[in-house]
């Protein structure tokens, strides 16, 4: 019987496949870097993209805080010059008060009474002077309280002075305190 060796067929073919897997193997390994590097091309488009983006809207924002500080500051000016405004109109408002104040302290002084200062912090007036008799002091104190412009009347020192050498008669040193009142403002609103 003939014998057929195979073998030689057999190392072909193996050595045939083995060459076509080889190419296989390189063909997939030339695909799979030239999808890595497709992969990292429009991935660092995108990551670029992105980016630019975030640079566009940093600056965005970065406008947009000096526009707020601005805001902000326009906002601290406008209060300011709102409190001014304020401070402008209650001077204005208190404006004649101090008239009025004087022309009551004229009103209120009963004969015998003699002022010798007149100062006023706040609301606050301070009235010091002299008077022939204790009762005299007592009418201005009652006076006082009685006007529409002055209120809140309180003796703080009463000093009965021996006569002076010019005129031979005594008299009482007084300070008085009494508070300003607005018009239209009552004594029981002051307190308050």
């Amino acid at each position: 019987m003939p014998r057929i060796n195979l073998l030689p067929w057999r190392d072909e073919l193996r050595t045939e496949r083995r060459n076509q897997f080889f190419v296989a193997l390189g063909a997939a390994a030339a695909l799979v870097a030239l999808f890595i590097l497709i992969g990292n091309l429009v991935f660092g488009n995108f990551i670029d993209h992105q980016n630019s983006r975030n640079r566009l809207l940093q600056a965005e924002i970065d406008l947009l805080n000096i526009k707020i500080s601005e805001i902000l500051s326009l906002e601290d000016q406008k209060g300011r010059l709102l409190a001014r405004m304020e401070i402008i109109e209650q001077l204005q408002r208190s404006r004649p008060g101090i008239v009025h104040v004087f022309e009551e302290l004229v009103t209120t002084l009963p004969g015998g009474v003699y002022l010798s200062r007149v100062k006023q912090n706040g609301s606050q007036l301070e009235i010091i002077g002299a008077a022939e008799s204790n009762t005299r002091v007592s009418a201005l104190m009652r006076n006082i309280d009685a006007s529409e412009w002055l209120g809140s009347p309180d003796l703080q020192v009463v000093e009965v002075k021996s006569a002076s050498a010019g005129n031979g008669r005594r008299a009482s040193e007084f300070t008085v305190l009494a508070k300003t009142l607005t018009s239209g403002q009552s004594e029981e609103e002051d307190s308050e």
